[in-house]
């Protein structure tokens, strides 16, 4: 049976807790491949609003596994008081299973990201500040804490007493902060050990058991192809690869196994955090994206950048993630517009590149160049097949498909769970 993995084709924030969560009863795992508590998935079902962050989207059906796969750097804290909020409202998390080989963000990597990032001052990076890239730092140099040395105290207070040898001189000869004592983090973190034993296992072996014995599992990836440490407009990026290569080696899935990649696509463009972002709206229109769209980042509060839909990217996300199908959320937002700009090209010193440009310098200096289709009044949060669109809405869906390189699969038209169009199934 297959694996499917769901991706961001943009900047993140593209809808993929929506996406996931509709396929939820037509899955039987849901897992989480990478990132951590910097990522924010907002599910609506019926009145009820949802803000996910480490967990997966699939934590909200009953009938999935959901899985945080090794990929993961995990704050203990905040995975703990995500569980004790959805289970204070209901929901079930008993079935959620934990790679043992997932990393821990520590105390030490918070107060690290939070103090680099001011220290940057202009040139910072737009971190969340939730240590997610100390801890990824501290994975590649070969000195991180995983899940499974909390079951080991000697090895746990081993682990951080190395880490802080180094990490105190930076914070209190460069940083001017005080250090970090070895012990109160270690006793802490044996706090977690007890609670968080009977969801740990690996994951990795649980998940081809699964697909071995015919069931279907999701690979949901959190930010976006742009955010991608080595495909995204580095250095404004996070600190692993969201993309569709990142879901096996953050799941332990071989890539023969992966049979689908759905890329989720906004009707326009969004981003958070510093970085390019040629089709930016600094305007009226801006604005009304904004309100619309209920711009504001899940995870962070803060306001996101919104800008018309960028064609260049949605082909390089089809390109870079080998995508199969497009699923495309908030068509809605965009009701009302008299005409509705839609970037095909970029202008970079005069040339026309159709392309996204090779370098950040080009990058930075690309302005868009503009199709205009016509837009559309009516309210399309009712429609369920394409013939409810408007024709002017469906024309614009149809150009999107033409021109990202992929189909559309699936369009949002309200932030519900059941506002959506199925265009083909996205599972068989």
């Amino acid at each position: 049976m297959p694996a499917i993995v769901i991706v961001g084709a943009q900047w993140g924030d593209e809808g993929k807790g929506k996406a996931t969560d509709l396929l939820g009863d037509r899955v039987e795992y849901v897992v989480r491949y990478q990132g951590g508590n910097n990522a924010g998935h907002t599910v609506v079902i019926g009145d009820q609003k949802y803000a996910l962050h480490l967990l997966p989207s699939g934590i909200l059906s009953p009938s999935v596994v959901p899985v945080i796969g090794n990929g993961v750097v995990i704050d203990p804290g905040v995975l703990l008081q995500e569980i004790k909020g959805l289970n204070e409202r209901g929901i079930n998390t008993s079935k959620l299973v934990i790679s043992a080989n997932a990393h821990l963000i520590t105390p030490y990597h918070r107060t690290i990201d939070k103090v680099t990032e001011r220290f940057l001052g202009n040139n910072k990076i737009g971190t969340t500040g939730r240590g997610i890239g100390p801890a990824y730092a501290d994975k590649i140099n070969r000195i991180g804490i995983r899940v499974q040395d909390l079951f080991d105290p000697s090895i746990l207070e081993q682990k951080i007493e190395a880490a802080l040898r180094d990490k105190n001189q930076v914070l209190t000869k460069v940083f001017n902060r005080k250090g970090m004592e070895v012990k109160q983090i270690v006793d802490e973190y044996l706090e977690y050990a007890d609670i968080l034993r009977p969801y740990v296992t690996d994951t990795s072996l649980l998940l081809n058991q699964a697909l071995a014995t015919g069931k279907v599992v999701l690979l949901e990836g959190s930010q976006g192809t742009l955010l991608d440490v080595d495909h995204g407009t580095y250095p404004f990026v996070t600190s692993s690869n969201p993309t569709a290569g990142g879901a096996c080696a953050g799941s332990g899935i071989g890539p023969t196994k992966i049979t689908r990649v759905i890329g989720i696509l906004k009707a326009y463009t969004t981003r958070v955090g510093s970085g390019p972002f040629p089709t930016e709206l600094f305007d009226e229109d801006g604005e009304a994206l904004r309100r619309i769209g209920g711009e504001v980042g899940v995870t962070t509060g803060r306001n996101r950048r919104c800008g018309w839909f960028d064609a260049p990217i949605a082909r390089y996300a089809t390109r870079v993630n080998g995508l199969t199908d497009f699923f495309l959320t908030k068509l809605d937002v965009l009701t009302g517009w008299e005409k509705i700009p839609v970037c095909v090209a970029y202008d970079i010193d005069g040339t026309r590149v159709e392309e996204i440009p090779t370098t950040q310098t080009d990058f930075h200096h690309a302005k868009p160049i503009y199709e205009y289709l016509p837009g559309w009044k009516e309210d399309i949060s009712k429609a369920r097949s394409l013939e409810d669109l408007p024709a002017n809405a469906r024309s614009y869906v149809q150009y999107l498909e033409d021109i990202s390189g992929a189909p559309m699969s699936a369009i949002g038209v309200g932030p519900g769970r059941d506002e959506t169009i199925a265009v083909r199934d996205l599972v068989s």
